[in-house]
């Protein structure tokens, strides 16, 4: 295995584009079956990066890849797109079908965000909601059919498909230690269709008010490991996903045997989430000994009608959360990305099929809660599928009573009657149990409506 430096190919820190360079580098590793590319200290330019098997990119500290904004150099790609497989623009960071794969160092990746978040900003302002650019237009005609796929409020119907900042798609043995990546202008890690995960040590930071920059979005993998990270982003923290609908029923593949330890989730709309993208099924995750500060939902469980699989055995203990909205969240009513006229938000039971999620066998203890602005908890089944075998213990609680916030911001739901209460609230929970649970603030501490 060969060793390199980045500027052993010509590559300068002075601003210009070393897309070339990189290249350069990566498929001398490639040709020599793999080695080391070690990037100096100091700010380097360059376009999109793949990745080939037994590669390692060592980030020297101090040294940072920055990727340029220009949509153009991010050529389309078929991938796996909120929770759709389709074609959407190369990620910064890409491997496909690879093994063996290492990004460590103390060093760090700029993706140059606020360039796309304020693209897409504009396009939302001037009401665009077709493909306009070629690229757009390139995406839409690599994707029949887009219109009738579900999104989860990226904007799907301009095709504009921001990219992530690292994607490995159907990769194995892969290992992330010690980096930090910044300014995503999407989900900012995105494993996807991947076995033997290990992420450590990371610093993740995107601004809180970010569109759509997930920290970790581990979608459709198994045999997942994440250790002493550190997320602040401006969507959900650390996510788990297995696909949308009927695509992600189609696909079948579940995300499984997860361990998430001694993590930290600041901002964002959810410190540990499942879904809403569950049609594969999430099963066997354990998350314990992490801490949850001032995201919006603490444990966030999300999903709906239509969206399909079965989430199951997710073990939460001794997690630790302040100034949330709401510490722990199972919601089947989420609205992102569709409306009441859709159908999906009855309160009557719908006939059970492919689509219908389910929730069962879930363990919660030793949870320590302080501040919560607009409720204690929040727990929503569907009718026709309850959330069953929710087992609830050592769990500490207090509400923040003149926040101000109503509890009807506890998540993101639609169809569901009002209440004024910040309690613990529950509807179609089978048997729940629930040992030692304290909720302090509000006069009914649990409410079932």
């Amino acid at each position: 295995m060969i060793e390199r430096t980045i500027a052993s190919f010509g590559a300068q820190k002075n601003g210009q584009d070393n897309s070339g360079a990189f290249t350069a580098a990566l498929q001398a590793l490639r040709d020599a079956g793999g080695g080391s590319l070690i990037v100096e200290k100091g700010i380097w330019r360059t376009g999109p990066l793949e990745l080939g098997s037994h590669i390692t990119l060592v980030l020297e500290e101090g040294s940072l890849i920055s990727f340029i904004p220009e949509p153009e150099q991010y050529p389309p790609v078929y991938t796996r797109w909120e929770g759709v497989e389709c074609f959407a623009m190369h990620p910064l960071v890409f491997a496909q079908e690879q093994h063996h794969i290492r990004i460590i160092g103390k060093g760090g990746m700029d993706g140059s965000g606020s360039v796309w978040w304020e693209l897409l900003r504009e396009k939302r302002r001037k009401g665009q909601c077709d493909p306009e650019t070629p690229l757009e237009q390139k995406l839409a005609a690599l994707n029949p059919g887009y219109n009738q796929q579900p999104s989860g409020g990226g904007s799907r119907n301009m095709q504009f498909l921001r990219p992530p900042l690292i994607q490995f798609y159907k990769c194995t043995d892969i290992l992330l230690d010690g980096i930090t990546l910044t300014n995503s202008p999407f989900w900012t890690l995105h494993p996807l269709f991947c076995d033997t995960l290990t992420v450590r040590n990371l610093v993740i930071t995107n601004p809180p008010d970010a569109p759509n920059t997930d920290g970790m979005d581990i979608d459709s993998c198994r045999h997942v490991c994440i250790a002493y990270c550190q997320v602040s982003v401006g969507d959900d923290g650390i996510a788990l996903k297995s696909g949308s609908g009927e695509d992600g029923i189609r696909a079948n593949k579940p995300t499984a045997a997860v361990l998430v330890h001694h993590c930290t989730v600041r901002d964002g709309h959810g410190g540990i989430v499942i879904g809403s993208e569950t049609a594969g099924g999430i099963f066997d995750v354990t998350v314990e000994d992490c801490a949850f500060i001032g995201t919006d939902r603490g444990i966030r469980i999300k999903t709906r009608r239509g969206r399909g699989g079965q989430m199951h055995d997710l073990l939460f203990r001794n997690l630790t959360m302040e100034n949330n909205l709401c510490p722990l969240v199972i919601n089947m009513y989420y609205r992102c990305g569709t409306d009441l006229s859709s159908g999906l938000f009855s309160l009557e039971p719908a006939p059970v099929g492919p689509g219908t999620p389910s929730i069962k066998n879930i363990s919660i203890s030793g949870i320590r809660a302080r501040g919560c602005r607009a409720s204690a908890g929040f727990i929503a089944g569907l009718p026709e599928s309850p959330v069953e075998n929710l087992c609830i213990s050592d769990l500490d609680l207090s509400t923040d009573e003149k926040s101000g916030v109503n509890p009807e911001e506890s998540d993101m739901f639609l169809g569901l009657p009002p209440v004024k209460e910040k309690s613990f609230r529950l509807l179609h929970v089978k048997d729940p149990q629930f040992t030692d649970v304290q909720v302090k603030g509000p006069q009914e501490p649990f409410i079932y409506r």
